[in-house]
């Protein structure tokens, strides 16, 4: 399946090779065309005005928008949580996708140098997870699913169609999260 990494700021590479190594096509979403080429999109980890920023100069802002609500799968990380929430805590004025029923805090883990690493369970495994300026669920509705936890708060959640984790899986070796989102939401979308 070609699954597609937004490609205009952020982990790209990462997210490209995690899908490659589980079996699949990585296509770098930079346009409209390119986005209706794939199957399911992941909003990499990186800095989320500048995300926001160039998804709306490019015109796929609204496309996604339009394409989430007909059920498209989408999975966002880190920055990519905070571009589909429902809004932000601690910065309100910048604008979200409003896409699953979360509020978040930017930087609620700490600044850069207090990046961090974790082992949490995830389908009965544990598996290493990396915070990096991670933002925080401080809020969310009852339709939200808790897939991982920690320290009481959820850090990979689903609402329907759509996956966001507050961590990088990308830059680990294991794939679970990928592997998750791709045979559990994408490969679900295309069988219906």
């Amino acid at each position: 399946m070609k699954i597609g990494v937004l490609a205009v700021q952020g982990d790209i590479r990462e997210h490209a090779n995690m899908i490659e190594k589980i079996g699949h096509t990585p296509v770098r979403v930079k346009s409209i065309e390119t986005l209706n080429d794939v199957a399911g999109l992941i909003i990499p980890g990186g800095e989320s005005t500048t995300i926001s920023k160039l998804m709306k100069k490019t015109g796929l802002w609204e496309e996604l928008k339009r394409k989430a609500q007909e059920g498209f799968p989408i999975f966002g990380t880190c920055a990519g949580m905070i571009v589909v929430s429902k809004g932000i805590a601690n910065y309100p004025q910048q604008e979200t996708m409003g896409l699953i029923d979360i509020y978040v805090e930017r930087n609620a883990y700490g600044r850069q140098v207090f990046s961090f690493e974790e082992i949490l369970s995830f389908q009965g495994k544990d598996i290493k997870v990396t915070f990096i300026r991670a933002p925080k669920i401080v809020k969310y509705g009852e339709n939200i699913e808790r897939l991982i936890e920690f320290k009481d708060a959820p850090v990979l959640v689903r609402q329907d169609n759509i996956l966001v984790a507050s961590f990088h899986p990308e830059i680990e070796d294991d794939p679970s999260v990928h592997q998750y989102f791709i045979e559990q939401m994408v490969a679900k979308k295309q069988v219906k």
